[in-house]
């Protein structure tokens, strides 16, 4: 009997040092091993076996992903302007028993510690840019945090202002600065719309100008090329009639005459008040003078 109960108490202890040993690990934890109270070491998922007794499960630690409690903290602008931050922290742990065995309490600590720096990193920014530059300030709050929570394992996986606090004596301030910057934007537009408006007429101006000039120049190459050849065919023909006169004085002067009543007709018929033109005998022999003086001219060489 005695045997027995000695065999079952065995048996059992056994079982229990087993079960005690064995340790089957989550995927989403860590277990923080202590032997004799003091670290030992950490073990990941998988199965795994402690020494019972001697070792035991100290923390078993989440390395999921985690959430800080959002967060309103005041800050004071570089401009003197104070306001309001909603700020969410996310982290996770990446040595178990750092974040065990240096603080007590990780997300007191990363609270403390993310005003402080969201506090530094508005104060380096006016209220305008800290409106337009969350995502840089977002950047810089995650690394200098970041650096802080290392040596507690803890990762810093992102930081987000969610929202910016005015109180209504600030938003109404503001909107009258949006409300004059508006005003300036568009006086100066304005303002160069007209000298936009007065450079380009003036440029038509120049244009018309230098296109009224080309126009005025060929002309005036037109009118002295036109005198030129009547200057040379007037003297061609005075030249011609001094040989003539030279040769038969009578029949130049004849043909002179013609021509210039010849002139005198045409000019006569070509009036708007003219409806009958009647010619004098004498017209004839006047014509018939000046053919026979162009027979007798002398022909030009060609």
């Amino acid at each position: 009997m005695l045997t027995a109960f000695v065999t079952l108490v065995v048996a059992l202890f056994i079982l229990l040092t087993l079960y005690l040993g064995i340790k089957i690990v989550r995927q989403s934890e860590v277990l923080v091993i202590e032997r004799l109270g003091k670290y030992s070491r950490t073990l990941n998922a998988g199965l795994s076996i402690i020494i019972p007794y001697i070792e035991r499960v100290a923390h078993r630690v989440s390395i999921l992903e985690r959430q800080l409690d959002k967060q309103e903290i005041s800050v004071i602008t570089r401009d003197n302007v104070e306001v309001r931050l909603e700020t969410i922290v996310f982290y996770r742990v990446t040595d178990a028993a750092n974040s065990v065995y240096r603080i007590r309490n990780i997300d007191d600590a990363l609270k403390n510690a993310s005003s402080s720096i969201v506090r530094s990193a508005a104060g380096k920014l006016e209220l305008d840019e800290l409106q337009s530059s969350r995502d840089a300030m977002n950047e810089e709050i995650a690394i200098n945090l970041g650096r802080a929570a290392e040596v507690w394992g803890i990762e810093i996986t992102r930081t987000e202002i969610t929202d910016v606090i005015i109180d209504d004596e600030t938003k109404e301030a503001q909107r009258q600065q949006l409300n004059a910057e508006r005003t300036k934007r568009a006086t100066i537009a304005t303002a160069e719309g007209d000298k936009a408006s007065i450079q380009l007429k003036a440029d038509a101006d120049l244009y018309e100008a230098s296109k009224l000039a080309d126009a005025v120049k060929i002309k005036a190459d037109a009118d002295a090329y036109a005198v030129r050849v009547k200057a040379e065919a007037d003297a061609e023909q005075t030249n011609l009639l001094a040989k003539a006169i030279a040769n038969d004085g009578k029949v130049a002067v004849d043909f002179e005459i013609a021509k210039r009543q010849v002139k005198a007709v045409g000019e006569l018929a070509s009036s708007n008040n003219t409806k009958t033109l009647i010619l004098p005998s004498e017209m004839t022999e006047v014509f018939s003078s000046a053919y026979a003086f162009l027979e007798n001219l002398p022909k030009k060489e060609k």
